[in-house]
Parts: structure tokens; sequence; C-alpha cells
């Protein structure tokens, strides 16, 4: 008789605090965003897309090294009159569906601020494979473009929608 009162009163007990927690949970404000045309912005240290600064790099190759998936490729530039390379880049290159997020071409980085850097934007649309290697020559802003193979050109990718215009950028 006494485990059968003990259970009816563990059980009410059990129920008192479940909803002390629903109502705790209930007057708190929502965090509802409404997605379409509202986005969360992600904490600092995340890791979203690359971006590359053509004019901040020195065509040092550690980005290359670095990067364990080999998803980056890049050439010097060459001076028109000597025919020897200087240290900017002539193109700039990114498969960002071989890139696993590492983090390590960017920490390689010896320029400041870094020619490379992942950016807070956690949506890509790729519509076929040529949207994922992004290029990067003089004059391309920082998303890049990618090459239509059908079309023989340069393209700007549709549909990508970015959180910031300018990306943060760090200066370790």
């Amino acid at each position: 008789m006494i485990d059968y009162f003990a259970e009816i009163w563990n059980t009410f007990n059990s129920m008192l605090k479940g909803m002390a927690i629903t109502f705790k949970t209930m007057l708190k404000p929502a965090t509802t965003v409404q997605y379409p045309t509202e986005k969360l912005v992600p904490y600092e240290g995340f890791r979203g897309a690359l971006l590359f600064d053509a004019e901040t790099c020195i065509s040092c190759n550690l980005c290359v090294k670095a990067c364990p998936s080999y998803c980056i490729q890049l050439e010097n530039a060459t001076n028109e009159e000597t025919g020897k390379k200087i240290a900017k880049v002539a193109w700039y290159s990114i498969d960002l569906g071989k890139c696993n997020f590492c983090r390590l071409c960017e920490e390689a980085c010896p320029t400041k601020p870094k020619a490379v850097w992942h950016s807070l934007d956690y949506e890509l649309t790729f519509w076929n494979r040529d949207e994922m290697v992004r290029c990067w020559k003089k004059g391309f802003d920082f998303v890049g473009m990618y090459f239509n193979r059908k079309e023989k050109e340069f393209k700007k990718p549709d549909g990508q929608v970015q959180i910031q215009t300018v990306q943060q950028r760090f200066i370790y």
C-alpha cells in the first residue's frame, strides 16, 4: 500500500517538474527567424565558404601546399617586359566540391589581412559542377566567378545569397 502512494507521489512530482520547465520556456521570448528573408549570422569561428582577395595575395603558394584535399590552384603573375614571375597572382581557383573547410589554407596565409579566408556564408547554391570551382582574377569580387564550359566564359554565380556584402576579416 505504501508503494502505491509513493508511486503516485513520484508521478505527481515528475509531472510538476515537467510543467515548471514548460512554463519557464513558454515565458521566454521567441527566437524564430523568418527564414528566407532573415538569416542568422553565425558565430565568429564559423567556417563558411572560402573567399579570396587578389589584391592582398602575394602568390606564395603556402595555401596550396597546406591544403590536404588539393582543391586550391593558383598561377603567379609575370612581368610583361621581362617575363619573370612577380609577387602577385594571375588567377586563383578553389574547388568547393573538394574543400573540407579545415581552415589550414587560411592559417598558412602570411598576409595581413588574410588573402584567403572563410566567410560567414553557410548557403551556397550550385546548379552544376562548374559552379563549384570558383575562380578569381584581377577585377573579380570576393565571391569569385565560375567558368561555364558550354559558353566558354566566366559567369557570376546565380542564386547565392550573401549574409554580408563585405565579409569580416581578421588580422591575426
